[in-house]
């Protein structure tokens, strides 16, 4: 062996791929370290101003209230509970009616959205029926759900269904239909049935599309079942807020906002949580 040959170093390029994975790595633990540290200094900001306007009256108190106060109403729901028993309880009774009607409103759009997207025929047939319903601004009928269905959950069930089927529908309709024909090609080949090949091709196919409209038709859930409860109902946030609005309470108004918020915030990270877990095949980022 030559002495040139014995005196190259040795490079180990087994190191390499490790020590850049650590270095991203860093990199997005620093940015998410300097991301929630804005947010979290924005919202001092946004709070501490409006609390300033709001003691110095540059604002007006009473109708737009102070964080202050509405932080004491919180603690006086929670320490005291409600008009209508303890606060636990009204948010137990909107999150049972938001995600009766989100569950039954996704199925309800899972379920139509494949089947229209697969079956040509049947989608021909009902889409003009369907682009009508959409046309209509579905927080109208609430009211008419209340008449219906009288003042228990049922009627703000109906309201959260309406509002969640819609996004739903049209995100499983489109998944469907832009399934890969090669996939679908193969399936057939290999001797797939139509039920097979929509169960194993397409709805795989069709579960990023779907979960995309989750994250939003939560949030339109909480606002069926509340909408419904502020019309007319016995118990829940949406008659909390009604109750607050009736004795010009803003700082009641503005908490069950803030109740109804980190409500969703939970929601929100729940479906994350879950969509992480069920797409952990996808690639988080560029590998650039």
């Amino acid at each position: 062996m030559s002495p040139e040959l014995l005196s190259t170093p040795v490079v180990d390029t087994a190191k390499t791929p490790p020590d850049r994975a650590h270095s991203r790595a860093r990199a997005a633990r620093r940015r998410k370290a300097v991301v929630t540290a804005a947010r979290a200094l924005l919202l001092v900001a946004v709070l501490g101003l409006w609390e300033l306007l709001a003691r110095t009256e540059t604002i007006d108190p009473f109708n737009f209230s102070m964080p202050s106060k509405i932080w004491d109403q919180i603690a006086t729901w929670v320490t005291h509970g409600t008009a209508l028993g303890s606060l636990g309880e009204q948010i137990w009774f909107t999150l049972y009616e938001a995600l009766l009607g989100w569950l039954v409103g996704v199925l309800a759009g899972v379920v139509l959205g494949i089947a229209l997207g697969r079956i040509i025929f049947l989608a021909d047939i009902l889409g003009p029926y369907i682009k009508v319903l959409n046309s209509i601004p579905r927080i109208v009928l609430a009211p008419i759900f209340v008449i219906w269905f009288g003042l228990g959950p049922a009627s703000k069930v109906a309201s959260a269904v309406v509002l969640v089927f819609f996004p739903v529908f049209f995100n499983a309709f489109q998944g469907a239909r832009e399934v890969d024909r090669n996939l679908v090609a193969n399936a057939r080949i290999l001797g797939a049935s139509d039920r097979r090949v929509t169960l194993q091709v397409v709805i795989p196919s069709a579960t990023s599309w779907i979960f995309t409209s989750l994250h939003v038709s939560f949030g339109f859930a909480l606002i069926g079942a509340i909408v419904g409860e502020y019309i007319g109902a016995t118990k829940g946030i949406g008659l909390l807020v009604a109750q607050s609005q009736g004795t010009f309470n803003a700082a009641g108004v503005y908490a069950a906002m803030v109740i109804l918020a980190v409500v969703a915030l939970v929601a929100e990270g729940l479906l994350t949580f879950a969509e992480r877990r069920i797409f952990r095949w996808k690639p988080s980022g560029s590998d650039s």
